[in-house]
């Protein structure tokens, strides 16, 4: 085991909910529409229920919007940075595009003002309502260049549609052109009715296996051979991608049809994405590293949700990598995919 030094890791994977939701401006409340209701406190946190369609979806603490009581937790962690972004519950996908623009922009802002209070530790990365092509852009350019935001966190689908998917290309044109990384976190995931028992189920099995097939669905549509520039991540550590990627690289030797649509070898444009660290197994990391290379995976957490990684920094120490590795998990690679090379100021 190679050990790194504390405090210095870069979190990319970390959510964010505020403590309550603005209502819906111009006509009637969409039926989805979130909002909060206060929860009983535990552990001295104030808590509240996510209220979705008049149903509890999650239950959180103020660590979701506290900027205080999560830079409280990151030297425990092993931190010095943390990337926050809306909880994927709320992108508003199935919203009409002017309804979701409204959430969206309020989210955006929250996350940009615990940003600023964070003086740098915190790195904010917004969310557009990608089911609108032209609302995306003019949102991606406003969490950009006017709330300074590194970049945004989209869906492994949109509405069931991948996001490979030739649509959203000129999406991901612009992202190119703005420099704005992208995170991508799986979302309504494919195959529910396969699954049998509770509903964490979704979290556990679920939503690795439809990250898998959007990262899948960037390889197989030539995404980064179109825009080699693109800096684009995948939670979960790309999910089933791993297990997939040998299948599809001997695919794409033996079938025609597959080898005339995928212009280059689906191990190689692997290469180019990035990932996070989240598999909780030191092992299923270092097969990750073999897999996807060490210029490409950094830490995730999913902070500050139960099911989160508590020991990030210690689990890549565990993993049993050379010491130059180590720190490009832990902070280098998250400086290149984030476009960012400058330390976190200590708050005051």
């Amino acid at each position: 085991m190679t050990a790194t030094p504390c405090n210095c890791g870069i979190d990319v994977h970390a959510h964010v909910v505020p403590e309550r939701f603005p209502p819906c401006f111009g006509g009637a409340m969409p039926k989805l529409w979130p909002s909060t209701a206060l929860a009983p406190d535990a552990g001295g946190l104030c808590h509240r229920h996510i209220m979705i369609d008049g149903k509890n979806y999650r239950t959180v603490s103020e660590k979701c919007w506290s900027t205080s009581r999560r830079l409280a937790d990151l030297p425990e962690m092993g931190l010095a940075r943390q990337v926050i972004s809306p909880m994927p519950e709320l992108f508003s996908y199935w919203f009409e595009p002017a309804e979701a623009q409204q959430l969206l922009r309020f989210l955006n802002e929250q996350i940009a003002a615990m940003a600023a209070e964070s003086q740098g530790a915190l790195i904010g990365m917004g969310a557009v309502p990608l089911q609108d092509l032209d609302l995306a852009i003019a949102e991606l350019r406003h969490a950009v260049e006017v709330l300074g935001m590194v970049g945004v966190e989209i869906g492994s689908n949109v509405n069931g549609m991948p996001i490979g998917d030739p649509h959203f290309q000129p999406f991901f044109a612009a992202c190119e052109a703005l420099g704005a990384s992208v995170f991508v976190h799986a979302v309504k995931p494919a195959g529910m009715d396969r699954l049998v028992g509770p509903p964490p189920l979704q979290q556990v099995l679920a939503y690795p296996t439809d990250i898998g097939l959007a990262a899948a669905s960037v390889i197989t549509s030539n995404l980064m051979l179109r825009h080699p520039g693109l800096r684009i991540a995948f939670s979960h550590g790309g999910g089933t991608l791993a297990s997939l990627l040998p299948r599809l690289q001997q695919g794409w030797s033996v079938f025609p049809a597959l080898r005339e649509q995928v212009e280059s070898s689906p191990t190689a444009q692997a290469r180019s994405l990035y990932f996070d660290t989240l598999v909780f197994d030191a092992p299923t990391l270092a097969h990750l590293v073999h897999m996807f290379g060490d210029t490409q995976l950094m830490l995730g957490t999913d902070y500050p949700f139960n099911f989160h990684d508590r020991t990030p920094v210690a689990r890549v120490n565990a993993a049993g990598l050379d010491a130059v590795t180590v720190d490009r998990l832990v902070y280098k690679n998250a400086e290149t995919f984030l476009g960012i090379n400058t330390p976190a100021r200590t708050p005051a």
